[in-house]
């Protein structure tokens, strides 16, 4: 009679960078998800209060970083900023309708020319992308989807903006 193996979930990503996808088997234990948890509350947070939180030395929190990093699961990190205390008072989520044919190479390049668009995504269902924005007011939301329709690649858009953010805190939980 054969024994019974318990199988632990890994996690897998699929990258896909310079033309070339590649699977990537990750396993993160406990430790180091509480120490991803804590770096995404705080960036800044030194190697030494990380190793307070986690009950272990600075060192070895290092070693773990280090760690989290060379395997792509810590890919940085970065300020949090807030738009509307800089302006930007208007956040909407604009799905985006291209022409037929658009590469989706084509399609970020247009979008990484607008400042406006804070992220995007390629989807499915009827959208062929979703964008995430950030203007200074409804008239300049406007004027941002024109500027995209302008050049015939976006036939038609949808928009939604958004009123209040009900989730926004970034978790290593998951």
């Amino acid at each position: 009679m054969r024994s019974r193996q318990t199988l632990r979930p890994v996690s897998v990503d699929v990258n896909a960078n310079r033309d070339l996808i590649r699977a990537i088997i990750r396993r993160i234990d406990p430790l180091d998800r509480k120490i991803l948890t804590l770096l995404l509350e705080d960036g800044r947070r030194t190697y030494d209060d990380v190793a307070h939180r986690v009950s272990l030395s600075a060192p070895s929190v290092k070693r773990r970083v280090d760690r989290l990093r060379e395997r792509g699961a810590l890919q940085g990190f970065t300020a949090v900023v807030d738009h509307g205390a800089l302006g930007w008072d208007t956040e909407a989520l604009v799905e985006l309708f291209y022409e037929a044919g658009t590469t989706l190479d084509r399609v970020a390049a247009t979008l990484h020319e607008h400042p406006e668009v804070v992220e995007a995504w390629s989807v499915t269902g009827e959208a062929d992308a979703i964008a995430r924005v950030r203007t200074q007011d409804n008239a300049d939301l406007e004027r941002l989807i024109m500027e995209l329709q302008r050049t015939g690649l976006v036939v038609r858009t949808r928009s939604q903006v958004v009123l209040s953010r009900l989730v926004g805190t970034p978790r290593a939980e998951a």
